[in-house]
């Protein structure tokens, strides 16, 4: 079964859809791929990542019309991770730009990989690796 299947995308719902590209696209770097209005079903698919999309997984953020309130995140999902060449550097320009670092870059505790932790626009969780 493996060996013809990928993992495609990973989908999160988002509140505000341009705050969230911004935030993708300005400050973690991703490219918007491709972006679909579904009038009918009153929402938007808006598909992010790095490099190619054939060669990648990619975030889907899926934006609803029609939503009021904010999303809850819930206790299950834990968070998205993407390396970073230089955290210490990435880290600096996310908080010139006014993105907050909840958890500064360091050693994992028990470990020796260096990780941080920033929140997207809607609470998301996004674990920066230094590879």
């Amino acid at each position: 079964m493996a060996g013809g299947t990928t993992l495609l995308h990973t989908m999160i719902r988002v509140f505000d859809l341009e705050k969230s590209l911004d935030f993708y696209c300005r400050h973690m770097g991703m490219t918007l791929h491709r972006k679909s209005d579904y009038p009918e079903g009153r929402f938007t698919l808006a598909f992010l990542g790095y490099g190619a999309e054939t060669d990648r997984n990619l975030i889907e953020l899926t934006y609803n019309w029609d939503r009021t309130e904010p999303y809850v995140i819930g206790d299950a999902f834990g968070h998205i991770a993407v390396a970073v060449d230089d955290i210490y550097t990435f880290c600096t320009a996310l908080e010139e730009n006014g993105v907050a670092v909840p958890r500064q870059p360091g050693p994992m505790k028990h470990g020796t990989t260096i990780l941080a932790f920033v929140r997207d626009p809607d609470g998301y969780m996004i674990e920066l690796v230094e590879r």
